[in-house]
């Protein structure tokens, strides 16, 4: 699947810059939302950038390296914390509750048969990817449909007058897969990359790396990014890269959630490095390795609250920073009109 992205036309970066720094403020004094309103200026290309219908897009799905015990948690974790968002019990939903955002579950590849009659947009391509240890995860054609399904997710978000999109994850075995990516496509020694995920700590912790670093050994294939995301990628993710650079090609400001939502926009940087212009990281997570993922992609999180909970959670529980950018650009008067004299 082909994308059209082009970075943010430049023509109004000097425009933005003078409103910004004509505000009633020292120059510069109100630090990240200063950056962030001129980012979100550019990518709307407007003086007076706006938030509108704010969306939160879980992708789920099941892998196939849990077979491995790599993960605390059982499987069927997927499915069960599927019905807790339903249920509007989990994490997110507060979250998004309390910062007006629409959630949306999407069943990517859930290894359970779960009920269409409750909300669920199904996008199932398999219950669970293939055991990446021994084989490619997923099929070219089944990698190519995930990225379709995720961009159509996005397109009718934006026909609903979403401008504004954060992803989340649910998927047993994710931070494996998202180790894997963060190996091989930013260059990051292994053990660098590999975390807790769940809460492994010790041996438990040992064996993890030692099962991720047979599965480098096992793979003699190409290194381009279309291959590592086909080896080693869950479904979820995949979805979460096609809703990522359609989201990038509707000119959609993208909140980037944690580790594994990390790693999806480097893999979607891969493919097209402009998408990182419409990219506003929320937060550094507590997983082993985001730090220097996010150090990687030169990205600057709003928060770092220790969390890594995954969901979304993180990103939507930075939107109201971003808010707070819009606001000052748009409701901050400037000092000819409030009669100040300029300082410094």
């Amino acid at each position: 699947m082909e994308f059209t992205i082009s970075h943010p036309d430049e023509g109004i970066r000097e425009k933005l810059v003078d409103k910004i720094n004509n505000l009633t403020k020292p120059k510069g004094s109100l630090g990240m939302l200063e950056s962030l309103a001129l980012q979100a200026g550019m990518i709307q290309q407007t003086l007076s950038p706006v938030l509108k219908n704010p969306q939160n897009i879980i992708f789920a799905a099941d892998h196939g390296i849990t077979e491995e015990k790599v993960s605390l948690s059982p499987r069927a974790i997927t499915w069960q914390q599927i019905s807790n968002f339903l249920h509007g019990g989990a994490g997110i939903n507060f979250l998004c509750r309390q910062h007006g955002f629409t959630l949306k579950i999407v069943d990517a590849g859930v290894d359970y048969d779960l009920p269409r009659d409750k909300g669920i947009i199904d996008r199932k391509i398999r219950k669970g990817t293939r055991n990446f240890l021994h084989e490619d995860a997923m099929t070219d054609s089944e990698m190519q449909l995930c990225l379709k399904y995720g961009a159509e997710c996005v397109t009718d978000s934006h026909d609903e007058g979403c401008n504004v999109i954060s992803f989340g994850e649910m998927g047993i075995g994710n931070t494996s897969a998202s180790s894997m990516w963060m190996t091989y496509l930013a260059g990051i020694p292994l053990d660098k990359c590999v975390g807790a995920g769940s809460g492994l700590q010790g041996d438990a912790l040992k064996h993890k790396y030692e099962v991720l670093k047979r599965a480098c050994d096992n793979y003699d294939g190409p290194s381009a990014p279309e291959a590592i995301m086909r080896r080693f990628g869950g479904y979820e993710m995949v979805m979460a890269v096609g809703a990522m650079l359609r989201a990038a090609e509707l000119h959609m400001i993208i909140l980037v959630d944690g580790f594994i939502m990390t790693n999806c926009m480097l893999a979607a940087s891969k493919l097209y490095p402009a998408v990182l212009d419409y990219a506003v990281f929320g937060h550094q997570g507590d997983e082993s390795g985001h730090r220097l993922l996010l150090e990687y992609l030169d990205a600057k999180p709003l928060l770092n609250l220790g969390l890594r909970l995954g969901e979304g959670s993180g990103s939507v529980c930075a939107y109201p920073i971003l808010d707070s950018a819009i606001r000052m650009i748009n409701e901050m008067d400037n000092f000819a009109h409030a009669s100040i004299i300029k300082y410094f």
